[in-house]
């Protein structure tokens, strides 16, 4: 499992350069994020090098901010691949909540980055099918 964090924003200009200004100036390494917006505000995740020290300081900067777990999956660059990924998801019968990606990887496979109403579940099975499973560390590398 790898470690993300899921930030309350208002829908306004430079919210989000708000974010990763805070990220820049405390030196925090940026390696994934994705929006989910709604009329009002929007629900950033991203992923980072140190998901404990930017949590603590996007409090700081007056942000709600989660830590959670989600599964991160290298997949090849190849037709097909999301939906062979994905159906073995669904033939074990979880859903998936959302899904974003890490497409570079210093010279390494993109990573599908997602989250399932059962994770432990999700996790297992796709290790059993032969997925590679990756951990917080192979992330931020």
């Amino acid at each position: 499992m790898i470690q993300q964090l899921s930030i309350f924003v208002q829908n306004e200009v430079g919210s989000v350069a708000k974010v990763t200004a805070i990220l820049k100036s405390n030196n925090i390494n940026l390696r994934a994020i994705a929006s989910f917006d709604t009329p009002e505000f929007a629900i950033l995740r991203i992923v980072v090098d140190q998901p404990e020290r930017a949590k603590a300081v996007l409090t700081e900067g007056g942000f709600a901010v989660t830590v959670s777990e989600a599964i991160a999956v290298e997949l090849e660059d190849k037709p097909g691949v999301l939906h062979d990924l994905l159906q073995v998801i669904a033939d074990a019968g979880f859903g998936v909540n959302y899904i974003y990606s890490i497409v570079i990887r210093s010279g390494k496979v993109p990573l599908i980055i997602l989250n399932t109403d059962n994770l432990e579940g999700s996790k297992s099975v796709l290790k059993e099918k032969g997925y590679s499973v990756a951990e917080q560390e192979d992330v931020v590398l």
